[in-house]
């Protein structure tokens, strides 16, 4: 599958519905090639890097010139990359979107050097992709505070990966949608429109990243009385705005800095300034966004300044820190196996959003179905805070269903049916990476990220 999915320089993630390069697609991509061809893991990473825009925002998607234009929607004539994202040095020799993505890539580098050291050293991988995985950690977090508390906000759902969550949907819901007549959308020829987000909603997201675009792609902050006069609609970033700290999206960051910290380390760089800002940043995302009542963390509106009350598989994710406190992660473990997310009970597979939310649908795009990147990062976390019995039962759970699946890019939670497009490369690539042997998976990955190594 990821041999049908190569371009020659990176691997789409479905030939049909996702047929360009995405961002954090291809660093899970890249966690799996490193053991089938750790040079082609190293050239997914660097054909992304190589369309980092001046600013160090990294695009969620990199468009392949030879692709019609219709066969993907929003298309490269859409974000006009070269010209509206010019102030922001957007590059001039690709065409890319003008938003984000997760940023896994750090951890992503690291694994992929411990792959094949010596091969990594002789082409010199991490002396040429450190400088730009640094300025793209510098670009979230000096212009993506924008809630003033040390964390990184997402302005469009897109942005965090989970599109579709109903923890977008009371900040969505503030976004005028852009008018079906003004957009067509071409996910629908690969999928079912039950599957998919909804027209109301795909209106939303196309009139906040028209609005991002028409902005010139700038970011800027939203603090104190300016959020309050945003708020009242008087003054400020208006009210219509989408600015959300989450969870995942801050602890995948946090996760990245501690692999900064080893790649520094590697290249004979001071390293205790990153693993210092990567507890200071844990420490921020336990003051934000931690929820006692609710068990586990919860994604904030910055633009209404309060807490989300919808229960998402992100508010999970943080459980792949290592310095959240014990009590913190004990607790999540125990909300992940609970009645909300049911894992190791009623489900197999971590689902996208609360089992007992009024939102849920179990096939419906990132609503409630289960997605094997998240369950990924969350064996990890287990196994990470001793829980090796939960994460090995998640490991089982994984190979089992993406090979039932065929390999799909989600399933229902419950029946394990799948939805969405078939033979997706992320599901392909972290099967291999968990079929792979587990003590060397270990040493090499889960505690590599803390600085520490384990026999």
């Amino acid at each position: 599958m990821l041999e049908a999915g190569w371009t020659g320089t990176s691997t789409v993630p479905s030939r049909g519905l996702y047929p360009h390069q995405w961002s954090w697609d291809s660093a899970f991509i890249a966690i799996g090639l490193r053991h089938l061809s750790p040079l082609r893991a190293q050239t997914e990473l660097e054909t992304l890097l190589a369309a980092q825009w001046a600013d160090g925002r990294i695009p969620h998607i990199v468009f392949n010139p030879s692709v019609p234009l219709d066969a993907y929607f929003p298309s490269p004539d859409f974000w006009r990359s070269s010209t509206a994202g010019r102030a922001a040095g957007a590059p001039r020799t690709v065409q890319t979107s003008g938003i984000v993505q997760p940023p896994v890539h750090a951890l992503a580098a690291w694994l992929v050097h411990l792959a094949d050291p010596g091969l990594s050293r002789a082409r010199g991988f991490l002396t040429r992709v450190y400088p730009r995985l640094a300025a793209w950690h510098r670009y979230l977090l000096h212009r993506r505070d924008l809630g003033g508390g040390g964390l990184v906000s997402v302005v469009h759902p897109w942005e965090q990966g989970m599109d579709n969550s109903p923890c977008w949907d009371r900040p969505l819901s503030r976004v005028t949608p852009a008018p079906a007549r003004s957009f067509r959308r071409a996910d629908l020829a690969h999928g079912s429109p039950e599957d998919r987000p909804t027209d109301l909603d795909y209106g939303r997201y196309v009139r906040l990243a028209a609005d991002y675009r028409d902005r010139g792609y700038a970011d800027g902050g939203i603090g104190g009385a300016a959020r309050r006069a945003s708020v009242e609609g008087g003054g400020g970033r208006r009210a219509g705005d989408f600015a959300v700290e989450d969870p995942a999206f801050n602890a995948l960051l946090i996760a990245s800095e501690y692999a900064l910290a080893r790649i520094a380390h590697e290249l004979g760089a001071a390293a205790s300034a990153r693993q210092d800002r990567a507890e200071r940043l844990t420490a921020a995302l336990v003051e934000r966004l931690w929820e006692p009542s609710a068990g586990m963390f919860l994604c904030r509106d910055v633009c209404a300044g309060e807490l989300i009350p919808e229960r998402g598989v992100s508010g999970l994710v943080p459980l792949l820190l290592p310095s959240l406190p014990r009590d913190l992660a004990a607790t999540l473990v125990r909300t992940l196996s609970g009645p909300h997310f049911g894992l190791g009970g009623t489900t197999r597979l971590v689902p996208s959003y609360d089992l007992l939310g009024e939102a849920f649908d179990p096939h419906r795009y990132w609503r409630g179905p289960a997605w094997f990147n998240t369950s990924w990062l969350l064996e990890r976390g287990l196994r990470l805070h001793g829980e090796r019995g939960r994460a090995d039962a998640l490991r089982r759970g994984i190979l089992h269903t993406a090979g039932a699946s065929d390999f799909a890019e989600y399933v229902d939670p419950y029946t394990a049916q799948a939805c969405g497009a078939t033979g997706f490369g992320w599901t392909a690539a972290l099967t291999l990476d968990l079929l792979h042997d587990r003590p060397a998976r270990d040493r090499n990955g889960v505690t590599a990220i803390k600085g520490e190594d384990r026999a």
